[in-house]
This record gives C-alpha cells, structure tokens and sequence, in this order.
C-alpha cells in the first residue's frame, strides 16, 4: 500500500566507525482512547481522531531525531503479521497498516472509507459476510527511519478499542501503477515535479494485463533523450523514496537505491523505456519505428468550434514528442487531439476510466472523446504512441 513515509538519513565517515551516531529511545507511548459514544458507521463518518502522549524524544547524541508513526488496526486484536496488498500470499495475516503515515505530530485523522476497504481486503468479507457490528483494535507504531527507509528503535503504543459498523462495496480493480520519468533529458530537464512542464508519465499498453489488486504489470514510454541522464519515479510526493536508477553502467538498473546514478543513455536517439512493475524489470533500448517531428499540437472540439487550442511541448530544447494542457470541459463536451494547423495527423478513440480521469489509446480519424464529467484537466499526449492522458484537477 502508498505510504507517505518521512525519514532521517544517518550518517557516518567510513574511517570513523566508532563515532557513529547511537540512537536512544523511549519503551513506550500512550494512545488516547478515541472520544466517541457508541459505535462508528465506517460509511458514513469520513474521519476519526485518534490522539496520543509523543514519546520521550528520540536522540543521537543529544540531537533530536523525528520518528514516523503509523496507525495499526486489527479486526482480531493480534498484531502477530502486516497484510500487504502488493503481494499475494497474505495467510496468517491478522492486522493492516493504515494508508496515512504521520512524521512527527501527536494526532491523526483516520480515513474511514479507505480503512474500510482494507478490512475488506484482509478479511475476505463478502456481501453476506460483512459483520453487522465490529470492535476493532488500534496501536501506534513509532519509528526511526534511514535514507533506505529501514526502521529502527521502533516502539508500539498501548492498544484501544474502536467500535465500528463496517460496509460491504465491491471493490474495484487497481488502476495501473504508472512511473514518472524526470531528469535533464525530461521535458524541461530541470528535475522539478511539475506535471509536464518537468515530468513526464509513463503509459500503460493496450491489451496489457494489469493485477487486480495492485495495479502492476508493463508500461513504457517512447521519445527523445540527449543522454544527459534521467531517472523514474514512482510518485512525486514519497521524497524519492520509489525510483529507478543506473547501477555500474548503462544496461543496468536499480530500484529504490538513493545512491543510484542517473540513466544516462550511450547516445542521444529515440529510446523505449519498459518497465514491468510486477517483475521489476526496467529495459532500455533503441527505438527504430516511426517518428516524425511535429512543430505543434492542439486539442479540438465542440467547446472550440473544432478549431485548435494549441497544447505546450514537454520539451522545448530538442526533440519532442511529448504534450500537454490543462483545460477546463462542460460535461458533454467532444474532444480530439490533432495536429496544430491540420486533420491529416489527429487522435480519437473511447476512454478508459480509472480513480483520478481516463486515458485512451489514441486512433488515428478515431471517433471524438466525449466528456461524461465535467472539469479541469491536465492532459497528456505521446505523438509516438497515440496515448492520451486526462489527469482530474
């Protein structure tokens, strides 16, 4: 499951190992018993509130160091193994740690729907199943953790009990996991977050398997790089904690290696990037398909006359096959993406649907996207690929 984690990198010269930083910490903290009265519709309560007493500090020779703390919830109040959605052997396991991780702080605010759905997953609950009333079991854990996000000095709270009513909904399949790609051969080679203007997504494949339950499976990504160096990242808010880098040389690759070099290609050139999320495995090699170079490309429609909204090139300093725009649609709305200036080279198709907008695999005179929503978009398009990506503002 997506954590936001927050870390603490400790450090130490290779010639100096015995002056190396020793962490001290407490044995214990207090968990607050929630200030609820009767027991907890998990449907129709967005959040609950749990408090407790921040352990005695944390420190490394007297310097303070700032834990990580996560909400842990068993429907049998044994804590004894961690379900994982990401893996598909979860038997024995007995509790879940909550979507939302909290550095620092002495508070949270739990998500009731997303714990819900976790329950779900842990329990196996069916529509019949589902219990009508569920008294659930709550720690803290706090947690030191390094550059390689390795725990140490990790202490447990006391535990509580919340009181809760759960639901039955069917859970949907994960959308695909998607990478970002950034770095100086990356739109404008600044290594910001910016969608777009500094990133670029990766694609899912039309006709590619995806598991149900995490998303994974291949994606890739077709374009220009100078050879300046990029890397992948898994999410733009996780501190780089998901990334993709380059080992002892090209051809080889490492995954959440903070001290990985950036992938710098042997030559600039079209390149295809594939990068199976389930095996982890990343490929890397020239591309000799078809690739012309257009100087524009605009989104058309009923909400312009079918005239052309020019979109922004990812990539203003060499080759560019990469697009984007935010723009705001009226539910109904028709949308094509084309050439700027002409319909000789134009997109269409169906969309697909997934939590934060649609993509769509771009055909050529392909019938117009119709908007089912309305609102603010950011779009995405591989001229190489056809695939298009409505990202929800």
């Amino acid at each position: 499951m997506l954590l936001a984690l927050g870390f603490v990198a400790f450090t130490a010269c290779e010639d100096d190992r015995d002056s190396n930083p020793t962490l001290t910490q407490p044995t214990t903290f207090v968990l607050n018993e929630p200030a609820i009265t009767g027991y907890v519709d998990m449907e129709q309560t967005a959040t609950v509130a749990l408090t407790w007493s921040q352990p005695t500090p944390y420190n490394n020779f007297n310097a303070p160091v700032v834990p990580t703390y996560t909400v842990q919830v068993s429907p049998t109040g044994q804590f004894t193994k961690a379900f994982d959605e990401n893996v598909e052997d979860n038997a024995g396991a007995d509790f879940v740690n909550v979507n939302e991780t909290y550095s620092s702080g002495k508070e949270a605010n739990i998500n009731m729907q997303n714990l819900n759905r976790q329950l779900l997953q842990l329990c196996g609950w069916t529509e019949a199943t589902t219990p009508d009333k569920l008294p659930l079991s709550v720690r803290v854990k706090s947690a030191v953790r390094d550059a390689s996000f390795n725990e140490y000095g990790v202490v447990y709270s006391n535990v509580v009990t919340l009181n809760t009513v759960p639901y039955y909904v069917e859970l949907k399949p994960a959308d695909p996991e998607i990478w970002w790609l950034i770095g100086a051969d990356i739109a404008d080679g600044s290594w910001g977050s910016d969608m777009g203007k500094c990133v670029i997504p990766m694609q899912t494949l039309d006709g590619a398997e995806y598991d149900i339950k995490t998303g994974q499976g291949e994606i890739q990504w077709i374009g220009y790089l100078g050879g300046s160096g990029f890397k992948l990242r898994g999410a733009l808010d996780d501190g780089w904690a998901s990334q993709w880098g380059q080992g002892d040389s090209f051809g080889s690759y490492v995954k959440n290696d903070g001290g990985s070099g950036n992938i710098t290609v042997p030559a600039a050139g079209l390149y295809k990037i594939a990068l199976n999320t389930k095996s982890d495995k990343l490929n890397i090699e020239a591309y000799d398909g078809s690739a012309p170079v257009y100087s524009g490309m605009a989104i058309s429609g009923s909400f312009n006359d079918w005239g052309d909204t020019e979109m922004n090139a990812c990539s203003t300093g060499w080759e560019n096959h990469d697009w984007y725009i935010t723009y705001t649609f009226a539910a109904g709305d028709e949308v094509k993406i084309k050439q700027a200036g002409s319909w000789d080279f134009n997109k269409g198709g169906s969309f697909v649907n997934y939590s934060e907008g649609m993509y769509v695999y771009g055909e050529t005179n392909g019938p117009n996207l119709k908007m089912e929503e309305g609102g603010t978009y950011l779009i995405f398009f591989n001229d190489i690929t056809g695939y298009i990506r409505f990202i929800k503002q």
